[in-house]
């Protein structure tokens, strides 16, 4: 997830010179950054405003409201320029900053009447800290993380520690017995990774040499575990065995991911879509089978027979890259898109990296103020069950899962999805306020797709077994909210028909249940969308049709929505290939 920040430069975003309707969208824009940093500030600085460096968030008695307020009059003016616009672009982008900011509003409304105000206070001061303390930000920007956590434990004057407010804001609202707690798995993960957030700290501090961390660490150290004990004594009594959110929340949190399925609806397409992609793979694991002399051609046995194949450590970064680079070479002698010269950034993640996001990820580069920064993929190696017992993940690190992780995560997927809005220039509404899984991880698993029919048939059965995950979460997701599944029930088909690891299926039901509801349905949402969008112009062109041409043409446009992304295409891309 991006976190928007204060534009102070005026191309922002931008490595070209902007359009002059792109100037103009880029100032409604700001109005709505600058009214969002004054609750995140830690946001800004990730997105490279050094002036906030130096900041973090705080958690006063009034700041829902304070939040809500802003937010509301935010709205307002954009309703009012919406009104007075003629440019049909800056139009469009009010449109995406209306969009925004009313579904901020209307989640703030429905959570702050629904739940208690618990916060995990370790993941987000690692955030914070992370942030800042990294290869591609600048060395004089990194003490500031010295001043950021002494702020965060109270050690500067004049602050109070993250903690206390917590606490204090947790207490305030307890007394109403209407209001719901967290999810228990949800707390007990809290709990069981504050210690890897802290030791994630101090590695960090030690490692790009910021001195004088030993005191605001040591505080920040016991402030958990006297935080960590409030928890269990009052949060945790409070908690909800039941993992499933109110339905009304649930929707939003859809619509917040840019899936616009009804629930039901998109259980029905997923289910058949996984049927669909297992029959796909049974050919192909039939052939590896007999290639291989495998006694069986099942799908299922296939996986686990290459998955046996794992990559020593020291082997997992040069393998990946070694990938990579035969994407590019199928990339450039097929013309699917155009490449960029710079080299693209794979690393391992962390452990503290891993327990914030256990997933293979995409670090993006910083949207705002970028002065050469980029997109890194990042790979976790571990996890841990509910236990606390380490869960050893076989699913990314051997050699036929590296073609369909590489083409998501950095080329042609994600890496240059991002990259190529800050190289190219995008307005800021099409960069951070369309922003949404579904826009993002579309692209992802449609990259996917289109690089599939190069790979070696290993690559394939496993890029099909990555979309067969997509599918499987488009179903699972919903229906454990909805109550028709249960979290083994899911479990079990994630790690038998889906293939996955212990530590996978756990970390993917985390992902259901507590750690973000309905974003992974998003994928196969986005991926369906695009893949029409793609079909849609092939017919109307025809033998006209130019593939590299069409690709650009997306990545140019940003992170539109696929309605709009769709309107683009039909008004701007098809009578620009008219011949």
């Amino acid at each position: 997830m991006i976190l928007v920040a204060l534009l102070l430069l005026p191309s922002g975003i931008l490595a070209q010179q902007p359009k002059d309707w792109v100037a103009k969208s880029n100032a409604n824009a700001r109005m709505v950054i600058e009214a969002r940093t004054k609750f995140a500030p830690e946001g800004a600085s990730q997105q490279g405003i050094a002036a906030f460096d130096a900041e973090i968030t705080s958690l006063p008695a009034d700041r829902t409201e304070k939040y809500r307020a802003t937010s509301q009059a935010t709205l307002a003016e954009l309703n009012k320029r919406m009104e007075a616009e003629t440019d049909k672009y800056v139009k469009q982008d009010l449109q995406i900053l209306v969009d925004a900011v009313d579904r901020q509003i209307r989640m703030i409304d429905a959570t702050s009447k629904v739940f208690l105000p618990y916060t995990d206070v370790a993941g987000l001061i690692f955030q914070g800290e992370k942030s800042l303390l990294d290869d591609q930000v600048a060395e004089a920007r990194r003490p500031a993380a010295l001043i950021r956590l002494k702020k965060y434990t109270g050690v500067e004057p004049g602050f109070v520690p993250l903690t206390q407010q917590a606490e204090a804001r947790f207490r305030e609202k307890a007394a109403n017995p209407a209001l719901i707690g967290p999810a228990k798995e949800e707390v007990e993960k809290d709990l069981q990774n504050a210690s890897a957030y802290v030791d994630g700290i101090g590695i960090l501090m030690e490692k790009y040499r910021v001195k004088g961390s030993e005191e605001a660490l040591g505080k920040l150290r016991q402030q958990l575990v006297e935080y960590g004990d409030f928890v269990r004594k009052e949060v945790l009594p409070r908690s909800r065995s039941d993992f499933r959110l109110p339905p009304d929340i649930y929707k939003l949190g859809l619509e917040g991911y840019g899936v616009d399925y009804l629930p039901e609806d998109l259980v029905k397409v997923a289910h058949k879509g996984f049927l669909d992609i297992q029959r796909e793979m049974a050919p192909i694991a039939a052939r590896i089978a007999k290639a291989r002399k495998l006694p069986s051609s099942d799908y299922r046995s296939v996986i686990r027979a290459l998955k046996k194949e794992q990559f020593a450590g020291d082997e997992i970064l040069p393998k990946y890259e070694a990938v990579l680079k035969q994407i590019e070479e199928i990339i450039r002698k097929n013309h699917l898109l155009t490449l960029p010269e710079r080299p693209a950034i794979i690393s391992i993640a962390s452990a503290a990296e891993t327990a914030q996001q256990p997933a293979p990820h995409m670090q993006p580069p910083p949207m705002l103020n970028n002065h050469g920064e980029r997109g890194k993929f990042v790979l976790p190696l571990a996890t841990k069950g509910a236990n606390g017992v380490e869960l050893k993940y076989d699913d990314f690190t051997f050699a036929a899962a590296s073609w369909t992780l590489t083409a998501h995560e950095a080329r042609p997927g994600h890496e240059l999805q991002f990259d190529s809005m800050v190289e190219h220039g995008v307005s800021l509404a099409r960069a951070l306020f369309a922003f949404n899984s579904t826009n993002v991880e579309g692209w992802g698993l449609y990259a996917e797709w289109f690089t599939l029919p190069y790979m070696p048939d290993e690559g394939k059965l496993i890029s099909l077994q990555f979309r067969l995950l997509r599918a499987a979460r488009a179903f699972i997701d919903p229906e454990l909210q909805m109550g028709k599944l249960t979290p083994a029930q899911a479990m079990k088909i994630l790690e038998t028909d889906v293939v996955g690891s212990r530590a996978f299926a756990t970390e993917e039901v985390e992902r259901y249940t507590f750690r973000s509801p309905g974003q992974a349905v998003s994928y196969y949402d986005g991926y369906t969308r695009l893949l029409a969008i793609r079909q849609f112009a092939e017919k109307a062109l025809g033998k006209n049709f130019n593939v590299q041409k069409f690709h650009d043409f997306v990545l140019g446009q940003g992170l539109l929505p696929p309605d709009l992304l769709w309107k683009a295409v039909t008004e701007e891309f098809l009578p620009s290939q008219v011949k």
